[in-house]
C-alpha cells in the first residue's frame, strides 16, 4: 500500500491552483503553439514545433505529477490544533546555541518543503529532530548542532 503524501491546506490549495492554470491556460497555449508550428510546413527542422512539443511534455508531466499528489494526499492538521508539541504544519522559532542565531521554519511534508520559503520537511535532519518537541527543549542535529526551541 502506498504511503499518503502529507500536505498542509495551504499547500493543497496551491497545487489545485497550479493544476487549474496548467489545464486551463498553459495546455491551451502549447496547443496553439503546436498549430502555428505545424502551419509552417516541414516539421523535421522546425525549432518552434520542437519547442512546443517540449513544452507539451513539461506541462503534461507536471499535470500528471500534481494529479498523483492530490489523489494520494492527506491534509495535515495545522499546529494550532495539535497542542504544545511540534508536528506537521507547526511554525517554530529556535536558536542555534553556539551562535545564538535565530531561525523560524514551518514543518511540512516533503512535497511542500522549500527552504527558500522557510519550509522544511519533517524528514530532513532538522525537521526530524524538531518533531514531537516542545518549547524550551534542546535538540541536537547530526550529533553536533544544538538548537533550543523558543516559540511554537
Amino acid at each position: 500500500m502506498q504511503e499518503k503524501i502529507q500536505l498542509t491546506k495551504e499547500g493543497y490549495d496551491k497545487l489545485e491552483a497550479e493544476l487549474r492554470d496548467l489545464i486551463e491556460n498553459q495546455r491551451e497555449e502549447y496547443k496553439r503553439q503546436l498549430v502555428e508550428a505545424r502551419a509552417q510546413g516541414d516539421l523535421s527542422e522546425n525549432a518552434d514545433y520542437d519547442a512546443a512539443r517540449a513544452r507539451q511534455a513539461e506541462v503534461e508531466g507536471r499535470i500528471n505529477e500534481i494529479e498523483h499528489i492530490i489523489n494520494n494526499c492527506v491534509i495535515i492538521n495545522e499546529s494550532k490544533k495539535r497542542g504544545k508539541k511540534i508536528g506537521l504544519g507547526s511554525t517554530v522559532t529556535f536558536k542555534r546555541l553556539d551562535t545564538n542565531e535565530k531561525f523560524t521554519y514551518t514543518i511540512t511534508g516533503t512535497t511542500e518543503a522549500n527552504p527558500f520559503e522557510n519550509k522544511i520537511s519533517n524528514i530532513c535532519p532538522l525537521g526530524e529532530a524538531l518533531m514531537g518537541q516542545e518549547k524550551g527543549n534542546i535538540v541536537t542535529v547530526k550529533g553536533k548542532y544544538e538548537y533550543q526551541i523558543e516559540i511554537l
